[in-house]
């Protein structure tokens, strides 16, 4: 049974992804079922692969009776500090909240010194070898959640004091730049490996979506430039990607409304992830609804299970609905299906 719903539910996100009905998915988060996961410390290693395996039945044994969109998956979370700590920063671990990348650059001059890292002595083979260990527990057919990936500027942000990082984009970009290449470099190494030990198709680290290919990513520093200076200088690094793994999703937390018309222009755009007030999602629902699906931080307000009548007509939504019992999810997924029946009869589809 459990695999018979799991080939059910990808090909649902298939059918979603394509164009096919139906047009609104929907995954139940339950606050009771799974405990709050340990710090993603170097030195809790099995304390982390413990609340991961937990996690992961946990999503298997919901299989039987829950109705929603999800797929079981592995997850050796992570902050966003590990691609910047594989370049040589320090990381702050602190005891109640994510670790983060200390920055080791500051001057061009430090920037240019920076050597491309080696993958099998950096964190990332760390974490390739935790997911080892619990891909060979549940088997080659488990899918895999990607770990905290940013663009190659986002993470070169990281690296680089930004209180020295945003002048030097305008008055040494050459230098910006290289170390942005090194950063899209080692992390091509790092998903090349990824994708041949865990197959392609996985679990986005931020939000919890369905990838059936591609790459998916973080891209927060373009709410700090212009549209021009996004153009020029993340924009070709995000078609390059795009283009070597076929496809992308992106997620944003930054104020970014000035540069939608140039994300747009990123190919192979198959899913945005915004997070930003009301007035600004409502307008993203319809400004990207004609381009690729969308999963953001609000999807709708009064009762849940009219929540998909609330969503732009053609747009095509992910919701993510916060319950506290199983009672709760069983009630919520049974009504929010029978909303996305309805809404797809209406919209002349077959759901």
């Amino acid at each position: 049974m459990k695999d018979a719903v799991i080939e059910l539910r990808t090909q649902r996100w298939l059918d979603f992804y394509q164009g096919g009905a139906p047009r609104i998915l929907f995954l139940v988060n339950i606050q009771e079922e799974i405990p709050p996961r340990p710090l993603p410390h170097p030195d809790l290693v099995e304390t982390r692969l413990d609340w991961a395996w937990q996690k992961y039945c946990t999503m298997v044994d919901r299989l039987e009776w829950l109705d929603d969109d999800s797929i079981p998956y592995l997850d050796v979370y992570t902050g966003t500090e590990i691609f910047a700590e594989a370049f040589g920063c320090n990381v702050h671990y602190s005891e109640d909240n994510m670790p983060f990348a200390l920055p080791i650059v500051s001057t061009w001059q430090e920037a240019e010194k920076l050597s491309l890292p080696e993958l099998a002595t950096s964190p990332l083979d760390r974490l390739i070898t935790m997911m080892g260990r619990l891909r060979q527990k549940a088997g080659a057919q488990a899918l895999v959640k990607m770990v905290d990936m940013q663009s190659p500027m986002d993470i070169s942000a990281l690296i680089w004091d930004k209180n020295t990082f945003y002048p030097a984009l305008i008055e040494y970009p050459e230098t910006v730049q290289c170390l942005s290449s090194k950063v899209h470099e080692f992390q091509v190494r790092f998903l090349d490996t990824w994708f041949h030990e865990f197959g392609l198709d996985y679990l986005a680290h931020y939000p919890d979506y369905y990838v059936p290919f591609g790459i998916t990513l973080s891209e927060d520093e373009i709410g700090v430039v212009n549209p021009a200076m996004f153009a020029q200088y993340f924009l070709p690094e995000l078609e390059g990607l795009s283009r070597r793994y076929g496809q992308i999703g992106i997620h944003c937390c930054a104020h970014a409304r000035h540069q939608w018309d140039t994300v747009l222009k990123i190919p192979g755009l198959f899913l945005l992830n915004l997070v930003q007030p009301l007035d600004v999602l409502n307008e993203a629902y319809r400004f990207f609804a004609p381009h690729c699906a969308q999963m953001h931080s609000w999807t709708g307000e009064g009762e849940l299970w009219t929540w998909p009548s609330q969503i732009p007509a053609q747009a095509r939504v992910i919701l993510t609905i916060d319950v506290e019992t199983r009672k709760q999810a069983v009630e919520a997924a049974k009504r929010l299906r029978e909303a996305i029946y309805q809404l797809a009869e209406q919209d002349g589809e077959t759901a």
